[in-house]
């Protein structure tokens, strides 16, 4: 593993020293390719035009980031930034240079790569929901395989994109990456085949939170009562991060189970309130110029609330805090903003017949 971790560390070292002028493009993948992407920004849209594809897109991600957290705790896996530091593999020589970022200093286990697991899963999600309307909307044939093959290969390069930036930013090594896409476009085919994800009800939804739950927090408890000891990245973390301001408690691997149960309790909470729009009557009232408000709508109210950081000081209070927002992003869109925009063309409605 020493062997293949220097293999990495000379990667990222070569990708620091050679491609510094793209930082900005691998920034901006890294960002990109956090989850907080999928449900903030990609979810609102797709649930106003494509109902069915927006739940596949939240139980993909929502899954994979659950299964990205159990592999963690299985596989560990080193990061970069602070391998480097503590290896003997390069005995009395000088270990190599590498540059950290504000997004370096992860906090969890590095292998398999989230980031890349969870990129591979929403991307194919999106472009198999493409294909699908382009095959409704009885696309030419030979149309239709250029489209394929457009959005496959556009979806590899995002994915290329993705992977090396995470190598640019000393965040993984190549093969955590590597299998983190695998493992996303896995979980991704596997899931995208149920047809129960499309009929859960609210009392199912929480269930299924509850049941993931109990599981992660089962296994980590049986995980220490072993001796193994889970949170032995975090002391890694401050210890080699450049500045303490760069180590953030949203990266630990709690933080993101809250995420995922606050998502699925929002998103069963959503459709409880607001059934899906599926009706002959609800079809009617939904009308391009409705989707489009409450996309709008929708992307701004969760630009806002994404804006929204909280003190991570009282654990408790942060964990609290992180599921509440994930659940409120998802309200948002699938009632919150729907009702309200109802209830106001409904009113102009009644007062042009008045």
């Amino acid at each position: 593993m020493d062997l293949l971790h220097s293999w990495g560390v000379e990667m990222t070292v070569h990708l620091q020293a050679t491609y510094g002028r793209y930082e900005g493009l691998f920034s901006l993948a890294a960002e990109v390719a956090d989850l907080r992407t999928a449900y903030f920004y990609f979810f609102p849209i797709w649930f106003h035009l494509r109902r069915d594809a927006a739940l596949r897109l939240i139980w993909v991600a929502v899954l994979g980031d659950w299964l990205n957290l159990i592999l963690k705790w299985v596989m560990f896996g080193e990061r970069p930034y602070w391998w480097v530091h503590e290896t003997r593999f390069y005995g009395a020589g000088p270990a190599p240079s590498m540059r950290q970022f504000p997004m370096t200093c992860e906090t969890g286990p590095g292998s398999p790569s989230g980031h890349a697991m969870g990129s591979a899963a929403v991307w194919y999600v999106m472009v198999t929901a493409l294909l699908a309307v382009a095959t409704e909307k009885r696309c030419p044939p030979l149309l239709y395989r250029f489209l394929q093959i457009g959005l496959w290969v556009l979806m590899s390069l995002v994915l290329v994109v993705i992977c090396i930036s995470r190598l640019y930013l000393a965040a993984h090594f190549p093969h955590q990456v590597v299998a983190g896409a695998i493992i996303g476009l896995l979980v991704a085919v596997v899931v995208s085949k149920e047809k129960w994800i499309y009929s859960v009800s609210m009392k199912k939804y929480f269930y299924t939170m509850l049941f993931l739950t109990s599981f992660a927090v089962g296994f980590y408890l049986v995980l220490s009562a072993v001796g193994v000891d889970l949170l032995w990245t975090m002391e890694k973390a401050q210890k080699w991060c450049e500045r303490p301001e760069w180590v953030h408690q949203s990266s630990t691997l709690f933080a993101c189970l809250m995420r995922c149960m606050g998502t699925l309790f929002g998103l069963g909470l959503g459709l409880g309130l607001h059934p899906p729009l599926y009706t002959e009557n609800e079809k009617k009232k939904t009308s391009g110029g409705f989707k489009t408000g409450c996309i709008v709508v929708s992307l701004f109210l969760l630009w806002l609330l994404d804006g929204w950081k909280f003190p991570s000081e009282n654990l408790m209070a942060f964990y609290f805090l992180s599921f509440g927002k994930s659940a409120v992003a998802l309200l948002i869109p699938t009632a919150l903003v729907p009702r309200v925009l109802c209830w106001i063309c409904e009113g102009k409605r009644e007062d042009k017949n008045l």
